[in-house]
């Protein structure tokens, strides 16, 4: 049996535009991962707690409201705490390159921005996991 990629997807903060994240849920379901979606309003605890109990291999994260530099952070850092250091934590939404940059020298896995093609992240995320979890 194939192995399937689980992936917790959460709207943290009071972010309430969820349908981008919703054609992502779809689309990473119809390539084979397995998708739990915690819906609006998650806190960085309970996405945290969620991962835990779900055994993920990602953490995905949207977000609009321009809460990054806060969310992203505080999601990471609770992972480190949880020892969580072999699971990605990525996500996407407005953020400007300079704010990506940062975030990824913290840590944080590429982030995408509204336009880019499903594809090209359900790529990075197969492909990540296959390096970083499932590596033999």
């Amino acid at each position: 049996m194939k192995r399937k990629i689980r992936i917790v997807m959460a709207k943290p903060g009071l972010d309430g535009h969820d349908r981008g994240v919703k054609v992502l849920a779809r689309a990473y379901r119809d390539a084979g991962m397995e998708v739990i979606y915690l819906g609006l309003r998650q806190t960085p605890e309970m996405i945290v707690s969620a991962a835990l109990q779900e055994d993920a291999d990602v953490v995905a994260l949207s977000i609009l409201s321009g809460a990054h530099m806060t969310i992203f952070p505080r999601v990471k850092q609770l992972m480190n705490e949880s020892k969580m250091d072999d699971v990605l934590l990525t996500g996407g939404g407005i953020i400007p390159q300079k704010d990506m940059e940062s975030l990824s020298q913290q840590g944080v896995g590429q982030l995408f921005g509204p336009g880019t093609p499903i594809q090209e992240t359900v790529e990075y995320i197969t492909e990540w996991v296959t390096d970083n979890r499932w590596k033999e």
